[in-house]
This record gives C-alpha cells, structure tokens and sequence, in this order.
C-alpha cells in the first residue's frame, strides 16, 4: 500500500465475476485483515461464466447457475460486497469512486470490470426479440424469453455462437447461425478444422448461414425476421446475438487511465496509476487481451501476492481452450507467442489435428477435435510460455 493511501481507506475491488471474487479469495489466503471492499453493479451472486453455454442442454435456470449470494460470499472472505452500485467515475487525485448517490475513498484499486457484448446497429429496436448473454442476468432474461418457444437464431459463428449453438440444439431447439464468415470459429481454428465442428453441429440439426451477412432486422409477430445480403431471409421466434465481445475501458479511459484492446497494465498488473490495477477480460497485459479462464485465473494468483506485499511479476504458461462443442471435442492452443508460420492438417473426419510452427520447426499453437484432443497433453509440453 502506497504511503499516501487515505486515511483507513480499504482496498476495493471493481467487479464480482470470476476475476474479482478469484482475486479476493487469492487475496485472502495472504492477508487475512486489510479491510476489502467488492462493488458491483448486479447482486453480486458467484457463479461460473463458462457454464452459461451449457445451462440450456441441462434444463438449468439462472438460480440454479448461481452458487453463494452475495451475503455469503461476503461471510466467505471477510470483506463487504457492495450490490446494486454502478460507478460513475474514478477520481484519481482523490482516489475515490463516484456513484449515483455517494462515493467511495480506495487506498488502492482493481478493476476487475470484464466485457460486453457487441451490439448490432438498431438492437435496441429488437427488445427481447434479440438478446446477448455475457452474465448470469442476460442468462436468465434470455430464458425468459424464450419460453415456449422452439426457433432460434444465433448471429455469430466465433467461439460463443457455436457453444451457444451446440447447447440450444442439445436441448431440443431448432437452431440456425447466420455470420458473415465462410467458417465457424475464423481466427481462432484453420477451416480444416471448423469443417468437423460444423458438420457435428450440424448433425444436431444446427443449420448454418454462413458468409451471409444481416442487412436488416424486423419484430414479426411470431418473434423476428432477419435479411441478409443475398436477400433472403430468415425467420425466428428468439435471436440471440454472439459477436463477440468488448473490454470494459470506459471508465479507466474517462479517469486518464491508458488503454489500448483493454486497459494497459505492467508484469504486475498495474495501470497508468500505480495505486490501480486491472486484471481479466478488461485488462491488456503486454499486448495480450486473453479473455479465457486460466489467464484469469493466473492473473488473480499473481495480483494478489503483489497486493499482499508480495511483489509478483505475472507469467503464463501455454494455456489451452476447451471450447464447449460436445458434438465435435475441439482444444485450442492459440498461436500467440508467433503470428508468423503455417498449419500442417493431419487425421480425416472428425479427428483432425492442426499444427502451428514457425519456420524454424518450433511448435506454437494447435487445434485438435474429436479423438485428437487426446494429443493435448504432449504437444503442451512443447508449447513455449506465452509470456515469461
């Protein structure tokens, strides 16, 4: 803690998602007595993000997503969850929080504010025809709205829209994907393998739109009808938009902070401002803006030692997705420590295994599905570190 540090001010953490509830309990585990304060905007319930695209496949509600409310998690780490705040703005020189109401004195700060969704131009218009969900509140509006409903069209094919289209389809649903690009995943996997992941969710009966892009949206009296750029059109009783997601930057950026895909941070994850710091979806660390678990995970473990006193400098190892396509098993090892090289496609059918390595041989990224994944574990062991 700076020797600066108003007078008795706790140590607050922005946000209560899985990078500030993990952040906290990291915390805790080294310093059981700095007074801490969690402030969200939501009710502040813990639950697990990456089981939001499997709810529908197994008939969960919202409620039976989350975990610990918000009085409990704050039993749990001896600290207080403040629910239902929305900050307006950060106030550096002060170092307090500005909200409708009243205002927060920090010692010191993390920002731990994740992502939104994309928008598509005019959703608004949409209602409750065409949702996103990237929390456990859209999860339960979308379920709301699609109550006794059966047709549902996802917009989007990357990593979301898939899992989101593999979920629904498991749980009964017609379900058409419409996006603009020729194959599901792009940038992230080689259309060799986006072919056997599609053709598993296709056998789920998921029908695909792709390299089709949605030149008009209209509220139909059964729910809503979309036209794309080769003028046919699509018709649905719920959309659900998947295009991706946007760091939370808002607020740093409007308070000086420097921000660039997500709010810029050190080795030790600290801002602009040596008193903030950022981790998770929100947070760019050395050019890296990874909005994955274990990355997140990793930050909280790292952050928490250097506000403990502990200086930490974060590093990452090789981290692998599991995207959630149970119709076709597909891990992902990103290329992120080399852009410059070439995939080589080994295996047929749904057991496809791609390679990435550089012009020196040096294995950097991967993609395995179906009875490929079993190769994780060796080609991890080859992977360099992502960051040092």
């Amino acid at each position: 803690m700076s020797d600066d540090a108003p007078l008795n001010a706790p140590l607050i953490i922005l946000g209560t998602g899985l990078a500030g509830y993990n952040l906290a309990r990291e915390f805790r585990k080294l310093d059981s007595q700095r007074e801490l304060v969690l402030v969200t905007a939501d009710d502040g319930r813990f639950y697990s993000k990456p089981l939001l695209s499997t709810g529908f496949a197994k008939g969960k509600e919202a409620d039976e997503l989350g975990m610990q409310d918000a009085p409990t998690m704050a039993a749990q780490l001896n600290a207080s969850v403040m629910t239902g705040i929305r900050v307006t703005g950060i106030d550096r020189i002060n170092r307090t929080l500005q909200y409708a109401g009243g205002q927060l004195s920090y010692s010191e700060l993390v920002l731990a504010c994740g992502a939104q969704a994309r928008q598509l131009p005019d959703v608004t218009a949409m209602g409750e025809r065409l949702l996103s969900i990237n929390d456990l509140q859209d999860y339960a509006r979308f379920r709301t709205a699609l109550a006794g409903k059966q047709r549902v069209v996802i917009i989007g094919a990357g990593l979301i829209g898939s899992e989101f289209a593999n979920d629904l389809a498991s749980a009964g649903l017609q379900v058409q994907v419409v996006a603009p690009d020729t194959q599901l995943m792009p940038g992230l996997i080689p259309a060799q393998v986006a072919a056997p992941v599609q053709a598993g969710l296709e056998a789920l009966g998921v029908q695909f739109h792709l390299g089709r892009s949605v030149v008009a949206m209209q509220r139909t009296d059964q729910g809503l009808r979309l036209t794309l750029d080769d003028g046919s059109q699509l018709e649905a009783q719920q959309g659900l938009s998947a295009i991706g997601l946007i760091a939370n930057t808002e607020l740093a950026s409007a308070a000086g902070i420097e921000c660039g895909r997500g709010v810029k941070v050190d080795r030790q994850l600290r801002t602009s401002d040596p008193t903030i710091y950022a981790l998770g979806d929100c947070a760019e660390v050395q050019g890296l803006n990874l909005m994955y678990v274990m990355p997140l995970m990793t930050a909280a473990r790292s952050l928490a030692q250097t506000l403990a006193g502990q200086a930490a400098q974060i590093t990452y190892g090789p981290m692998p997705v599991m995207v959630k396509t149970p119709a076709c098993p597909l891990v992902v090892a990103p290329p992120v420590t080399s852009a410059n090289g070439n995939w080589t496609i080994s295996g047929s059918g749904a057991d496809i295994a791609a390679l990435f390595h550089d012009a020196q041989g040096v294995l950097h990224g991967y993609a395995l599905t179906g009875s490929a994944v079993a190769q994780k574990s060796e080609l991890n062991r080859q992977l360099p570190a992502w960051l040092v």
